[in-house]
């Protein structure tokens, strides 16, 4: 189901909608699906490098909308909607450890990783955040700071590189991520250990 589900959105980057499915996509998977807007959002811009920054502006802004929505089913209806939205995906098991070890900061920090490099899956952090009750502004904000990195990021590596950074892209950005994410984590809790 997973590979069809892949292909299926693959499929949609070549459409003459492709932007609107670009939003869409990017939208929901920031609350509830599974493939990143990644998969849209690297043959767009192949396709069209000239539009690249356009495409990331579209996949920032519906990103955060669909955070933003993630943070309202944790808020408003989590045991009616996220916690069966979190079944399906298998993802209730590691959204209540992240839930029962939950300060307001590391919820903030989690938001940043998920942002930057999937890690927890953004919809997972999005809707603990709705039910940890994170400051929609804050939310806001680190959304668009995270999201907006990695996609303007993605956007400037294939207008300068093209074709040939695909492959590293679609291999290697995943690793660069963790690592990047493993840098703000540590500079975190040095941060947090050091003020007390």
């Amino acid at each position: 189901m997973l590979r069809k589900l892949y292909d299926w959105t693959m499929s949609l980057a070549g459409q003459k909608s492709a932007e609107v499915w670009l939003a869409v996509i990017a939208f929901i998977e920031s609350s509830i699906f599974l493939i990143p807007a990644d998969v849209l959002f690297l043959p767009m811009s192949l396709a069209k490098p000239e539009r690249a920054w356009r495409y990331a502006l579209t996949a920032t802004v519906a990103s955060v909308l669909g955070g933003i929505a993630g943070w309202a089913l944790g808020y408003y209806a989590f045991e009616a909607v996220a916690k069966p939205i979190l079944e399906f995906y298998g993802k209730l098991d590691a959204f209540d450890q992240l839930r029962n070890g939950m300060t307001y900061a590391t919820v903030v920090l989690l938001l940043i990783t998920s942002g930057l490099a999937h890690l927890p899956p953004i919809k997972v952090v999005t809707i603990l955040s709705g039910v940890a009750n994170i400051n929609l502004g804050l939310f806001i904000v680190s959304a668009i700071l995270a999201r907006g990195a990695r996609f303007f990021f993605l956007a400037f590596l294939l207008r300068r590189y093209g074709e040939p950074i695909r492959g590293f892209i679609e291999t290697r950005l995943s690793q660069i991520a963790m690592v990047v994410a493993a840098v703000v984590i540590l500079a975190y809790f040095a941060f947090h250990f050091l003020a007390h």
